[in-house]
């Protein structure tokens, strides 16, 4: 086993990283030797990581489907209990706290429930409701296809440029490996419109544009009529049954589907974008084997501190790196595989991402923002009017006025 070592891109052979046109040392192009570590390490924590799948996968049970049912039930519960208080009230702080229980009803069906349960986490269940194949969330995006763009491009690929969309979402430059582009000046008011839409980015997200016309005319289609659908219920068939009052639901659905939108946005975006996490070119992928595709996850993603509720709340995303190692083990029982695979990151002197919410959030807007700009834009330049002066020519000078002086 080989020593600890803390990573730095200081130490490492410049051509194992990256360069962008200003010589920053971003992508990386060998993830072992960006490590440190030696075959045989990389195949030790491989073998620790799969004990750990081992482990939880022979321990699941009925502790573990109650949770799913209960949260489930939870969800419903809830949402029916908002639209009565709406219905039941007339003040508007009625309205305000029907309107937060249906956002946060709906952000628990997204979150915790939708984006698990299609990622195949409680499929062991063998139930029928509670399936990757079943399952159609509560939004305009289609189960089917987003499975296609997030469970294979995104999970298998992760952080690869040019194979795992994911990064910017397609109209966003977060890593200096994007060439910058003039629109991306326009780069801060794209990230506020995709978090107030963001079930719609998720929606157009899973269309795969690089199948046939006729593949994407097809899964278009599809799209539109999921679309529909979301729209009748949520803006027509819920203010209708309200009858007098349509426009107290109308305003209170669009409002906690917006609230649902900047949630959803905001947990995604601290799981990738923050400082530390790393960026790969494909040459990672030529015959990547299952340790060294472990390792690229726990490099390529980012932890957030939460408590119970923060971690229930996010869909357990906060505990982004072991969702990354373990995508289809249920996200109850993250916590307990981060209790593990933290002090393997110790143990191999990997870097554990984690920091506070504010911290993971503010970091990913600083890029954002900072990307926006051409690179070296924010770089100190150092003026020829305060150059320094080499000392010769200073004792000159200083002789001269001493001369004139005289």
């Amino acid at each position: 086993m080989a020593p600890r070592l803390r990573i730095s891109k200081h130490r490492v052979p410049l051509h194992i990283i990256g360069r962008t046109t200003q010589g920053h040392l971003i992508a990386i192009t060998d993830v072992a030797a960006y490590t440190h570590l030696s075959t045989r390490d990389i195949e030790s924590l491989g073998r620790e990581l799969d004990d750990i799948r081992a482990d939880i996968e022979e321990s699941l049970g009925a502790r573990d489907a109650a949770y799913i049912r209960r949260t489930i039930l939870f969800q419903r519960t809830l949402d029916v209990a908002s639209r009565v208080l709406l219905a039941g009230t007339r003040s508007k702080l009625g309205w305000a706290a029907g309107t937060a229980a249906l956002g946060f009803a709906k952000s628990v069906e997204n979150m915790e429930i939708g984006h698990n349960v299609s990622h195949g986490q409680w499929d062991w269940m063998n139930d029928p409701e509670i399936h990757s194949s079943t399952w159609e969330w509560d939004m305009v995006a289609l189960s089917s296809q987003w499975k296609s763009s997030h469970n294979y491009r995104h999970h298998v690929f992760s952080n690869v440029l040019g194979e795992d969309d994911d990064i910017g979402f397609g109209v966003m430059r977060v890593t200096p490996d994007q060439p910058w582009e003039r629109k991306h000046l326009l780069q801060p008011l794209q990230n506020l419109f995709l978090a107030l839409t963001f079930e719609w980015g998720i929606a157009l997200h899973g269309i795969d544009m690089r199948r046939g016309k006729d593949e994407w005319r097809a899964q278009m289609k599809a799209l539109g009529a999921k679309a529909v659908r979301q729209g009748f219920k949520d803006y027509l068939l819920w203010p209708l049954l309200s009858l007098r009052r349509w426009r107290r639901t109308l305003a209170a659905n669009s409002v906690a589907n917006l609230l649902r939108n900047l949630w959803t946005y905001v947990v995604i975006f601290c799981g990738h974008f923050p400082d530390g996490t790393q960026k790969f070119t494909a040459d990672v992928l030529t015959a990547e084997t299952r340790a060294e595709w472990y390792l690229r996850q726990m490099l390529g993603a980012a932890n957030f501190k939460a408590g119970r509720f923060l971690a229930f709340a996010s869909g357990n995303l906060c505990y982004q790196i072991e969702h990354h190692l373990f995508p289809d083990l249920p996200s109850n029982r993250l916590a307990e595989i981060a209790g593990r695979v933290r002090p393997l990151c110790e143990k191999y002197g990997l870097p554990y991402n984690t920091a506070s919410f504010a911290h993971q959030y503010g970091s990913t807007l600083g890029i954002i923002h900072r990307l926006a700009f051409p690179d070296g834009f924010f770089e100190p330049r150092r003026s020829a009017q305060v150059a320094p002066m080499r000392p010769r020519r200073r004792a000159a000078r200083a002789a001269a006025r001493r001369q004139a002086a005289a």
